[in-house]
């Protein structure tokens, strides 16, 4: 049986551990070749090996999101050994939770710059050659905290919630070249062996799994759903409001 992602080429940041791993493993594991990314080359690793498994081919990139010069060195340099990038997912990002009155300025750029940036940045790299061969596959990680707003993570929720901004205004934009953009918003993912703290935030009783919140990435990403475009899925078990 033909699997959903044989003869594609996927491009995921923040790969090295959770919901980045879980991605990756789930585009290789139904036939996609891979490119993965992190600043922590040594996780990075594991999740290459991980990903060699299922037979595909698998390119890792160090370095920062944030860096716009690295984002399109990387992007540029996948592309001349893939011959494309069919799928663009990006999932690096920081989740710092501060108390609002305390954040200073610094604190501020570093999560526009790791968050927003580094989700604008691969994006940019990669439209070109998307537009180029009439078809993409983008999709962003959200969260329930830009939805909603979490008074617990201002900061963090704020950037968020320009993601799913910035999905519905480049899907207005590049779905009549062949781009699809979509976002993907996880709430309680379990990421860590601690369920205690979670299970108050879902209907469900329980955090959900890096695979499960990887199950609707993969979906949006594949061309069963080609014509969905500028949605933002939330994954968060029915989730209770904060």
């Amino acid at each position: 049986m033909k699997k959903d992602f044989e003869g594609k080429v996927a491009f995921v940041t923040g790969a090295a551990v959770g919901i980045g791993r879980a991605i990756a493993v789930g585009f290789a594991e139904n036939g996609a070749d891979v490119i993965i990314t992190d600043i922590n080359e040594e996780k990075l690793n594991e999740t290459k090996e991980l990903v060699k498994a299922f037979g595909v081919k698998v390119k890792t990139a160090v370095f920062d999101v944030a860096d716009e010069e690295a984002s399109r060195k990387a992007i540029k340099e996948a592309e001349e050994e893939f011959g494309k990038i069919d799928i663009l997912v990006n999932n690096a990002g920081i989740y710092p939770g501060s108390d609002f009155l305390e954040v200073d300025s610094d604190h501020w750029k570093k999560l526009i710059n790791i968050n927003i940036l580094g989700t604008m940045y691969p994006i940019q790299a990669v439209l070109p050659g998307m537009i180029e061969r009439g078809y993409g596959r983008i999709v962003n990680i959200g969260s329930v905290a830009g939805v909603y707003g979490l008074g617990c993570f201002v900061d963090y929720s704020m950037t968020k919630g320009a993601i799913i901004a910035l999905t519905k205004a480049l899907a207005k934009v590049y779905t009549e070249k062949g781009i699809t953009v979509n976002c993907v918003s996880p709430g309680s993912i379990n990421v860590t062996d601690r369920d205690d703290v979670m299970l108050k935030h879902s209907f469900m009783g329980r955090p959900g799994t890096p695979e499960e919140l990887a199950n609707a990435v993969l979906f949006v990403a594949s061309d069963k759903a080609s014509y969905i475009s500028g949605q933002n899925y939330l994954v968060d078990g029915c989730r209770k409001m904060m």
